[in-house]
């Protein structure tokens, strides 16, 4: 394989985004440094085919990069190749507003073939390539310039192991059947929605303080808030305002922005300072949460009440059993809110009622939550018994 210097001119790139055109496959990786910012500052990005390998230096002088994303988002002859590559397509989103496509993500195909739901890159390369991965250069400033060779040759490897391991990794899915195992986790990494920062949703990723509507409906405009001063500062959220500090102004909104002195986690300064005005300001305009809103409750489902989250507990068993038998990662058969939506009667739109995930263990969540079938142990290993109708 060609391995070429470090790409910082516009030509070298262009033909380098020509060639790679013409593959049936691209193995990609980025280094980025987001410590203290909001968005990924991204420092380098690598790619490469059986062929030849580069990285490419996104903060050359006058470096334009739309040959290689044009490649990444809008060329579907070629197939995108990452490993947990859920950042690297946030990064190519926040530049295109796109995701790459068609893709591949080497860790999600790892969990059909058995080999764990989070296995790291360099595990699978020691699994697969029996090579032992150089770290050393992982955790360096990849926003300093100049990039030294080591630090060039480690960021290269990633991408020239991927582009031996993918074939392999493809054969393995093929001859095993299970292929389209994928398709579903596949489409849902490429979704751009994932991707988007949206304000009004943000509160969904703190632990609320409360169900209570009013409260939810606080902690919503708060979120919000830190939010847009996070994407506008180019700061961490929880730089501006810890979780915790949010859910306790939501739980015991102060009166007014004097009270803000004496809140925890909160400078004594914002009693009197402009953020601290518009944080009051989001809390007065808050609206309680609406119905439609509400997060889902076990007691709140119909029928099942609070047993419902005892039968989820039961499914989640008998997932281990059945992931076990198949040889397949439990996290790509099924969902903790799949199986709180079987226990809470659902039966519509539901992935693991359908395909593969049915014959793997739909039907058998189907037949456990509705008393035909029961858990044992013979010799020592968890098995599952049929029931009678009689019994």
């Amino acid at each position: 394989m060609i391995v070429h210097p470090l790409i910082t001119d516009n030509e070298t790139l262009k033909n380098l985004c020509a060639r790679l055109a013409k593959s049936a496959f691209v193995t990609v990786d980025t280094e980025f440094m987001r410590e203290n910012s909001y968005w990924p500052d991204l420092c380098l990005i690598q790619i490469a085919d059986l062929e030849e390998a580069a990285a490419i230096d996104p903060k050359a002088p006058g470096i334009d990069l739309s040959p290689l994303l044009d490649l990444l988002v809008d060329n579907e002859d070629v197939l995108k190749v990452f490993h947990a590559g859920g950042q690297d397509l946030e990064i190519v989103h926040n530049l295109t507003g796109k995701t790459p496509h068609p893709l591949f993500d080497t860790q999600i195909a790892a969990m059909a073939l058995g080999m764990g739901e989070q296995i790291g890159y360099q595990n699978l390369v020691e699994s697969m390539l029996r090579i032992k991965v150089d770290k050393g250069a992982r955790f360096t400033d990849w926003a300093r310039r100049p990039l030294d060779q080591r630090q060039i040759d480690y960021a290269i490897g990633d991408v020239t192991h991927l582009a031996e391991l993918f074939p392999r990794m493809l054969e393995r899915l093929r001859s095993s059947g299970r292929g389209q195992w994928l398709d579903q986790e596949m489409e849902r990494l490429g979704d751009p929605a994932s991707y988007l920062n949206i304000p009004d949703l943000a509160w969904t990723r703190i632990k609320a303080p409360s169900r209570k509507p009013e409260v939810l409906g606080r902690l919503k405009a708060l979120a919000a808030w830190r939010e847009r001063e996070a994407q506008h500062k180019n700061l961490p959220r929880g730089r501006i305002v810890k979780d915790e500090t949010l859910a306790d102004l939501a739980g015991h909104p102060p009166a007014k922005q004097a009270d803000l002195a004496r809140v925890r986690g909160l400078s004594a300064a914002w009693a009197g300072n402009d953020i601290g005005h518009r944080l009051m300001t989001a809390l007065q305009h808050a609206k309680p949460l609406p119905e439609a809103e509400m997060p889902w409750r076990d007691e709140r489902k119909p029928g099942l009440g609070k047993e419902a989250g005892l039968i989820a507990d039961l499914l989640k068993l008998l997932l281990k059993v059945r992931a076990r038998d198949a040889d397949v990662a439990p996290k790509l058969i099924a969902r903790t809110e799949d199986l709180e939506a079987i226990a809470g009667g659902e039966r519509d739109g539901l992935g693991l009622l359908n395909g593969w995930r049915y014959d793997v263990f739909g039907r058998d969540a189907l037949a456990l939550v509705e008393g035909r079938l029961a858990f044992s142990v013979r010799d020592g290993k968890m098995v599952m018994t049929e029931l009678g109708d009689g019994a």
